[in-house]
């Protein structure tokens, strides 16, 4: 195979085997990137193939194979540890799907995810602002947001999102990371005192890089950083910066909201608008 490649991943090994299937079916060359046996419980096999392939596959199958998306591929700097992961008594994460992944926003060279779990971790998070007085916890809106080296994750009850994975694989490591961590705090709660206290927030900068940054002065502002400052002091709303919900920059939206929501900030009504 040449260069120029993509890589796509799915929800679930079914969704995998089916694209699969059809590529040999047409003949078509691919390689398979497996979160095996490592990383086996937050990631399932992907492919790496040529975008006209990725044509061609999904003008066959259409609507039939569920993808998670695809980005360019690159080479992965790790590989998946041949150890099978850890198991806890009481597994909060449950099963873990990717149902998104792009390109990152904040840059364009790297990845981001959402995904969705089948348990619930909202009990934990105030253990988890315990162990980790870094991470931002906003009770109200049941959210846990942290920086993972340049990683920024953000933890809901039943989904995460983390933005700036340097691939595939190294996104399979951070979630894999996150289920220990999560499991192992559940594990050992009786013996932390909850805290339910906000202590930090996101760098303004990821604010920033989630903005147009055009210095259009629409929000009454000056520059888009120091839209974000404020933003991030919780002195504006961020339903005052018009163009990310414009459909000039309809790409930057979800990120923005994503991450203002992690802020504890309203976004209700652009949602309501779609």
């Amino acid at each position: 195979m040449t260069g120029g490649r993509e890589i796509l991943t799915f929800p679930c090994q079914g969704e995998f085997t089916k694209a699969r299937a059809c590529l040999d079916r047409l003949a078509l060359d691919y390689a398979v990137i497996s979160p095996q046996p490592g990383f086996s419980r937050v990631g399932v096999d992907s492919l790496v193939l040529e975008p006209e392939a990725r044509v061609s596959l999904f003008r066959e199958v259409g609507a039939e194979v569920i993808c998670s998306g695809w980005v360019d591929y690159q080479p992965t700097r790790i590989t998946a540890p041949t150890d099978l992961p850890a198991t806890f008594p009481e597994d909060i994460v449950g099963a873990v799907s990717i149902v998104v992944m792009a390109p990152c926003i904040a840059d364009s060279n790297k990845i981001r995810l959402i995904v969705h779990i089948a348990g619930n971790l909202s009990g934990v998070f105030p253990y988890l602002n315990v162990e980790m007085p870094q991470a931002m916890y906003v009770r109200e809106t049941e959210t846990f947001t942290y920086m993972d080296a340049h990683r920024l994750v953000t933890l809901y009850p039943q989904r995460i999102t983390l933005a700036k994975a340097d691939d595939l694989v190294d996104a399979w490591h951070s979630l894999e990371k996150i289920r220990c961590r999560a499991n192992d705090t559940w594990g050992r709660r009786h013996s932390l005192a909850p805290n339910w206290e906000m202590r930090q927030k996101p760098p303004a900068m990821e604010i920033y890089k989630r903005l147009p940054r055009t210095n259009c002065g629409v929000c009454g502002e000056k520059t888009c950083l120091a839209f974000a400052l404020r933003l991030r002091n919780g002195e504006v709303s961020p339903l005052l910066c018009a163009p990310v919900f414009s459909e000039e920059h309809r790409q930057l939206r979800i990120p923005f909201l994503e991450l203002c929501s992690s802020l504890g900030l309203s976004t209700l009504p652009p949602f309501q608008k779609g």
